[in-house]
C-alpha cells in the first residue's frame, strides 16, 4: 500500500545522529579502519571533517596517516571544544587519537550526535600499564557502536590486545613507534610489566 507523504514534511527520513568507537592495541589498525569508514562516507558523496589532537605528528602535522601510510586530510585541534567550532554543516565527523583529547571529547561527541552528525571515534583504549585511558571508557559507554580491534602480540604470535612500552619511561603520554611500542597478548604482556 503506498502512503503518500504528508505536506510540509520531507520525503526523506532525517539525519539521525550516532557515536561509534574504534578501540584496540598500538598497531591493530583503528586508523586504518578510521580511514576506511570515512572515505566510504566521501564515496557516498557525505560532507566529512576530520581531526586529531595537535600533540600527534609522528608522520604529518596536518594528515591522519596509519601504520599502513594510508592518509587523510584533517584538522589538528588543541582542545576537544575546538571540534565543535570547526565541524560546520558536515554529515560525518571523524576523529583519531582521542584518547588524546580532555574530557570535553565526551560532551562534544554526544553535542554532534544530537545535531544528527555521524561520529567515528578512534583511539587506545588502554594505557601502556593496561589501565582505560583517557575518555575512552566514557565514549564506548555512550556510543552506540564500540568496534574493539586487535593485534599480533609479538612474542607469542596470539590475539593482542595490549600495548607493550619498551622503554622505561613512566610519563602517560609517550609518542612513538615500534621502538617505543609493540603489541602483546595478556599473558605476554603482564609476565614483563
Amino acid at each position: 500500500m503506498f502512503i503518500e507523504p504528508s505536506p510540509g514534511k520531507p520525503n526523506h527520513p532525517e539525519r539521525k545522529g550516532q557515536i561509534e568507537v574504534i578501540c584496540g592495541s598500538m598497531f591493530s589498525g583503528k586508523t586504518e579502519e578510521l580511514i576506511r569508514r570515512l572515505n566510504r562516507a566521501l564515496i557516498a558523496k557525505q560532507r566529512v571533517e576530520i581531526f586529531k589532537p595537535v600533540i600527534d605528528n609522528r608522520y604529518h602535522a596536518v594528515d591522519v596517516v596509519s601504520h599502513n601510510a594510508n592518509a587523510i586530510r584533517s584538522t589538528p585541534v588543541h582542545f576537544a571544544d575546538d571540534i565543535m567550532l570547526l565541524a560546520g554543516d558536515c554529515d560525518v565527523v571523524g576523529i583519531d587519537e582521542v584518547q588524546f583529547f580532555d574530557s570535553q571529547i565526551v560532551p562534544v561527541a554526544v553535542k554532534l550526535a544530537k545535531a544528527g552528525k555521524r561520529v567515528i571515534l578512534a583511539g587506545l583504549d588502554m594505557d601502556f600499564e593496561g589501565k582505560p585511558f583517557g575518555p575512552m571508557p566514557q565514549l564506548m559507554a555512550v556510543a552506540e557502536f564500540v568496534t574493539k580491534v586487535h593485534a599480533i602480540c609479538m612474542k607469542c604470535g596470539g590475539l593482542a590486545a595490549f600495548s607493550y612500552r619498551l622503554t622505561k619511561d613512566k610519563e602517560k603520554v609517550v609518542l612513538g613507534e615500534k621502538q617505543n611500542y609493540e603489541a602483546r597478548c595478556r599473558k605476554c604482556f603482564f609476565e614483563d610489566m
